[in-house]
């Protein structure tokens, strides 16, 4: 069985060591223990939206990119687990990205803002 816990957990901690950064800083800065910060890193604890959204701002990593991280690990140990049931793999298909560029929203400046996402989600409506 995949625990999603456990998967959140390693792209937690692999992202706190790319940064080279100690349990003791990241869960000073995140303002959560250390016994619980590491727990959520080994998967034994659950972490609520709150406490995620303080580690992510304490490692400077968007929530949106370390839950792509883990749905791709997600993706993997799912077929890693059909395959060792010798079940049919299904080919994962993710949609299609466009790139849209954004240079005001409702009339204000933004600079230059480049968005990528699936074709059928959004919408862009010509001023």
């Amino acid at each position: 069985m995949i625990l999603l816990r456990r998967l959140l957990g390693d792209v937690l901690r692999r992202q706190r060591q790319r940064q080279g950064r100690t349990l003791r800083e990241v869960s000073s800065s995140a303002r959560v223990s250390l016994g619980y910060l590491s727990e959520v890193e080994r998967g034994q604890k659950e972490a609520s939206s709150e406490l995620l959204s303080a580690i992510c701002d304490a490692l400077d990593v968007r929530m949106s990119e370390l839950m792509r991280e883990v749905s791709d690990e997600l993706s993997l140990a799912e077929l890693a687990e059909s395959a060792a049931a010798g079940d049919a793999v299904p080919v994962p298909v993710r949609p299609m990205l466009n790139s849209v560029s954004v240079a005001s929203v409702a009339g204000v400046p933004t600079g230059r803002v480049t968005i990528k996402a699936p074709a059928e989600a959004v919408d862009v409506v010509a001023a």
